[in-house]
């Protein structure tokens, strides 16, 4: 990747290391910590989750992974706010917070909690080959990848939208990129709906977000699209530098990936994600990560069961 050479773009290049992840692997650190735009004086706090015991669900996933002794949760690691982690390889994010959630009322503490970095474009195999139990990573529901796994949701509404230079006037919506490259990752649902001709975005396809954000950066391509809550986070990180322009254009109901045909292990979860929104630890969790990029809290979409 060509690197643009003035001073004022390695300054940039240089901040966003923060953000930046080891290229081509699956696993890999994603720098420092997400900003806290509080400062840390009364930040939100986290919650803490009771771990509930002697559970016992129907599941031959959860059956599995109690006999372990551990539960294997694919994740993403360059999202701020939302699954991030840092150099120290601690996780961070309201991913992070949803999955562990839905661990504790599986009966598995903190350290019982096995993440996994697992890219886009390869979540639905790794997730039918039993490599991961869940899967919690900006992981949009819809009806063509339900034939592959299954899903309890959705605990959060995204929608796609762009991210751009703060100096960029012209790119305002999905209506102005025609001609103009946009990037985004193998695999994901708004770079479907960019590809679209009436569009006539120019498409770039990288692994991960943060080697788009950087292609940004560089002026390697004029915008990123994905869901709004993910370009918040990078944008919250780098606001000199970037800013999302106009409004969502899709709707990306987030939900948690697991095997096609556990229909035990969904209902379980999906009773502990409803569990936690009742009795409000979802808004605790959300207040003191999603909620640290500028994202409003809006209640949670309906569970959808089947």
């Amino acid at each position: 990747m060509k690197l643009r050479k003035s001073a004022a773009a390695a300054a940039v290049v240089a901040a966003l290391a923060l953000t930046a992840t080891a290229c081509g692997g699956e696993e890999g650190t994603a720098g420092d910590k997400p900003k806290d735009p509080t400062g840390g004086k009364n930040a939100p706090k986290l919650p803490t989750y009771e771990v509930k015991s002697d559970v016992k669900v129907d599941s031959s996933v959860l059956k599995k992974a109690q006999k372990a002794g551990k539960l294997v949760i694919g994740a993403k690691d360059d999202q701020p706010y939302l699954g991030f982690k840092d150099s120290a390889g601690k996780r961070s994010g309201f991913d992070i917070e949803i999955a562990k959630m839905v661990a504790a009322d599986l009966g598995f503490k903190p350290d019982q909690i096995e993440f996994k970095t697992i890219d886009s474009g390869v979540r639905e195999t790794t997730i039918s080959k039993g490599d991961v139990d869940l899967y919690v990573g900006t992981y949009t529901i819809n009806d063509e990848r339900k034939k592959q796994v299954g899903f309890a949701g959705p605990y959060f509404m995204a929608g796609a939208d762009l991210l751009v230079r703060s100096d960029e006037n012209d790119i305002t919506g999905p209506d102005t990129v025609k001609g103009k490259k946009v990037c985004s990752i193998v695999g994901s649902t708004p770079l479907q709906e960019i590809k679209k001709s009436k569009y006539g975005a120019k498409t770039v396809e990288l692994a991960k977000y943060s080697e788009c954000v950087q292609q940004l950066i560089n002026k390697e391509v004029d915008a990123v699209t994905t869901d709004d809550a993910i370009l918040k986070g990078y944008a919250a990180q780098q606001p000199k530098a970037l800013k999302v322009v106009g409004k969502p254009f899709t709707k990306e109901p987030y939900g948690i990936g697991m095997s096609k045909d556990d229909k035990a292990l969904r209902d379980a979860v999906a009773d502990a994600v409803e569990a936690h929104q009742k009795n409000g630890d979802y808004k605790k969790a959300y207040d003191a990560t999603l909620g640290l990029s500028k994202s409003k809290y809006t209640e949670p979409p309906a569970l959808e069961r089947y």
